[in-house]
């Protein structure tokens, strides 16, 4: 999935106002917060796009063909999504 410029614009105001709204954080300066964000957002797309692709390779290299949209490939692309998760979030 990639994100437009206004996209990553709308987020980061979100994320940034609900955490400044619920006394989370107190920004020294608002700017930075918002490209920090931006830059969390862009990172995390980049990150599951990359996740998705490997649980999707894994799928269709298995031998028996499971075709996509089958309760047997959402199965298989959940299990093999979360094992490439569980990969990244080790240090």
């Amino acid at each position: 999935m990639i994100l437009s410029e206004d996209r990553q614009s709308h987020w980061a105001h979100v994320i940034t106002d609900a955490v400044w709204n619920d006394d989370l954080v107190d920004f020294t300066d608002e700017d930075m917060a918002l490209r920090l964000a931006k830059q969390a957002l862009v990172e995390f797309v980049k990150e599951d796009s990359q996740i998705d692709s490997a649980a999707r390779q894994k799928v269709s290299s298995l031998k028996r063909g499971v075709m996509e949209g089958t309760p047997e490939w959402d199965v298989l692309y959940r299990k093999y999504y979360e094992e490439e998760l569980k990969k990244k979030e080790r240090p």
